[in-house]
Formats: structure tokens, sequence, C-alpha cells
């Protein structure tokens, strides 16, 4: 089967023989109310309360989002305004930590008798897309149609990022139990475990993992960008097309990342909620990069002291891979649920941009086949039937046409602003 279009990177995967490292507990943190795809939480404590680890601290009636709950035992000393990284506001409990990690009443291995209370756990558990989406995790397990195939997804094609690398590595036995209560309860006949080539240690332990289980696959895919995204990943798995306003589920496929499926087996065995997060710290600015276990709430700013990070020389600092990854404006913004990097770079090189001179290398390399070139043109005149044409909507934004561009051109910036423009049903 032909595999779809990407580029070949430098993956830099310089942590991925580093185990995972516990960093200290931190004198405070900041919990934003959204840290996922979907509607915000409201806090459901108030300044002054005393808190527990796994308790609930935010929750909203809204069915496409999930609760919030503390990593730390503390008192509340602050509910604020807090601005994401993408620009939308929240709001954001602050807990001074009392050092006792004192576990809360309501954490409790949940009760699973059949589907709805296996989702209505996930729900409660915090759960969203570990791999960066942050889409909540028992919408997704929640189709309206038949599923035959759950795909997993451990690609982890960004450079630098070896956190889900370490969940196959550490806890390999927590994920392949995931993958088999998920398929239990939602009544799935097979699984694709897709895996990239770089990553032989992984894909041999679970090919020996699984050999008596003909309804596990190990799938190898190879090293190539952006391999691990959803529409990409189902095709090289499958041979599924996914169509232009299709969900994964209209095709018989569900994906999960990894890191995710791990995390929802341990909540159904100890009832511990989503409070932590293993993050990749790297970057040139970085003294000693790591893979690090932090409390969510945890400021980036001590996670990079704690990897020897050169503070001052940081000119750019990236939540994620140097692909897909945000900018982050204020070192003191916390961990989140879809933390999976931290990039601190002292050398960044903004390049100037010219004329476009129709070579068709960002044509060549878009996995979707799109012509990042005519949809640049079709924007900047505003011509919406055009750009519909062009089928920008397919745009998964990976960022491979930029990476290519000789004129140095933002395509892939351009394509999310044209996306914008089209009139949403």
């Amino acid at each position: 089967m032909k595999k779809l279009n990407g580029i070949k990177l430098n993956h830099r995967k310089n942590t991925e023989n580093s185990a995972t490292v516990e960093f200290p507990l931190p004198p405070r943190v900041k919990i934003p109310m959204s840290m996922n795809m979907g509607a915000p939480c409201q806090p459901t404590v108030k300044v002054g309360d005393e808190v527990k680890v796994g308790q609930k601290i935010g929750d909203t009636d809204v069915p496409f989002s999930v609760p919030v709950h503390s990593g730390v035992s503390g008192k509340v000393t602050a509910i604020s305004d807090y601005q994401t990284a993408g620009g939308a506001v929240c709001k954001a409990v602050e807990i001074e930590t009392d050092g006792l990690q004192t576990i809360s009443e309501e954490v409790m291995p949940p009760v699973i008798t059949d589907k709805e209370s296996f989702l209505k756990a996930v729900r409660e558990s915090g759960s969203c897309g570990l791999g960066g989406a942050g889409f909540p995790t028992h919408i997704k397990l929640n189709p309206k149609g038949k599923i035959d195939t759950l795909v997993i997804n451990a690609a982890e094609c960004e450079p630098y990022i070896t956190a889900d690398y370490r969940e196959m590595v550490e806890n390999a036995d927590d994920i392949i139990c995931g993958i088999r209560l998920i398929m239990k309860q939602l009544d799935i006949g097979r699984c694709k475990l897709a895996i990239e080539a770089n990553k032989p240690e992984a894909i041999k332990n679970f090919t020996e993992m699984t050999q008596k289980d003909s309804t596990i696959d190990i799938v190898t895919l190879p090293s190539s960008y952006p391999q691990g995204a959803e529409k990409v990943i189902i095709y090289n798995t499958t041979g599924r097309i996914v169509m232009e306003g299709q969900l994964p589920a209209d095709t018989g496929v569900i994906v999960l990342n990894v890191s995710t499926c791990a995390f929802i087996y341990r909540y159904t065995c100890d009832g511990m909620p989503l409070v932590t997060r293993r993050l990749t710290v790297d970057g040139n600015a970085v003294g000693e990069p790591k893979n690090v276990h932090a409390i969510i709430g945890t400021p980036f700013r001590e996670i990079l002291e704690f990897c020897k990070t050169d503070m001052d020389s940081i000119v750019k600092l990236i939540g994620g891979g140097p692909m897909m990854g945000m900018s982050i404006p204020d070192m003191d913004m916390p961990v989140v649920k879809t933390s999976n990097a931290l990039l601190a770079v002292k050398t960044y090189d903004e390049r100037k941009t010219s004329s476009c001179i129709r070579c068709g290398r960002c044509v060549r390399v878009c996995p979707m086949g799109l012509m990042p070139a005519d949809i640049d043109r079709a924007y900047r005149i505003r011509n919406i039937d055009e750009l519909k044409e062009l089928k920008v909507m397919l745009c998964m934004n990976c960022g491979s046409c930029t990476y290519v561009c000789p004129a140095n051109r933002k395509l892939a910036e351009t394509n999310q602003l044209a996306k914008a423009l089209i009139p949403r049903k």
C-alpha cells in the first residue's frame, strides 16, 4: 500500500534513553480550567478551601469537556483569570501546597459494569488526548456508528519529543491492558498499534507481548513526518480514507494516543485522575535534557531550572514540538494536560520571506495532496469559493509545506487563516 506524502526530518531524539525523572513537589501550582478542546470548566472550590490530591476542583455541565482535578494537597489562595497560549481566557485555581500530598477520599477505582459506566469513568478521570490535541476521550470513545478497529498512535513523529516513547518503554503492560480494556468495553474486534521504525526496542517488545494475541497487530511505520497525524495514521495502518467533513469514526476507526490508552487503564485500577504529565525538556538552551514527570500546574520556569537551563539565553520557548508546537509567551505558565514537550532555544532564525517561485515542493510533500501555493493566493484575494474548491479544510496544519518552501513563505499559517474565512455549519 502506498504511504501518504511527508518529509524526512532529523528526529533529534536526544532523550529517548533518558528514564523519566520525578519533578519535586512545587511550592504552588496554577491549574487552568481549560486544558482541552471544548468548554472551559468553572471552579468548584473557593479561596481558603483546603484541597487534596485527586480532588475535583473544576467541572461543567457542557458534554464536550472534562473535569479538572488537583495534583496537590494544600490551600486555595486565588481564583484568577488566565490566558492560554492560544489566547483564550479562563479561570485558574491557584494552590499553595502543604507538602503532605494527602490523597482525596474521592480517589477510588471506578465501578465498571458496562459501556455506559466505562464512558462515565473515562469522563470523571479528566482524560483528554495526551498527544497534544486534547480531544475529550469520553467523546471519542462514544461514536454513533460501529467501530471495528482501534488504532493506537505511538508514532511520535515530531523531533525532540520522547514522552510517548518512554511510556512505551516504562509502562508497556499498562498500554496492552488499556488496549484490551477499551476493545472489550467498546466491542472492537481489532487493534493496530502503530509505531515508527526509529523505535526498534518498542516494536520488538510489543511484538513479543502480543505474539499470541491475534486481535492486536503491531504496525511498523516509516520514520517520516507527519506520520502521527490522525488521517495519515489511519490510512497508513488500515488503508481507509477519512474524507472531507468526516470523522475517523465514520470509517469505523478510533485513534487513541498511546499515553492516553495507558492512563485510562491505570485510572480503572487506582482511581487517580489525570493530575500529572510526562514531558520532554530539550533544546540548545537546556543543560540537562530530560523526560520529566510533573504535576499539572507546575510553572514551566521551575521545570526549566530543574533541567539546568540557561534562562537568560532563551530566545524562544515552545510548548510541544518544533513543527506543530506553540510559542510560550511566559515562562511562568503552567504544565497542562496537553503538555508533552518544552523546547528552549537560544538561537532562532526568522527567515526573510520572498515571492513564490512556483517550484511545487509544497504540493509534493503535503500528505493531503493540497496545493498550498494556490491556497495562499486564494486567501490573499479572499476568494472563499476557490478556497473551498482547493479543499483547505483538509489541512491538518502539519507545517510540511512551510518547512520545504525555499521562499520561506508561511504557508501552514496562511492555511489556518484561510480556514477561518469559511463559514462553519
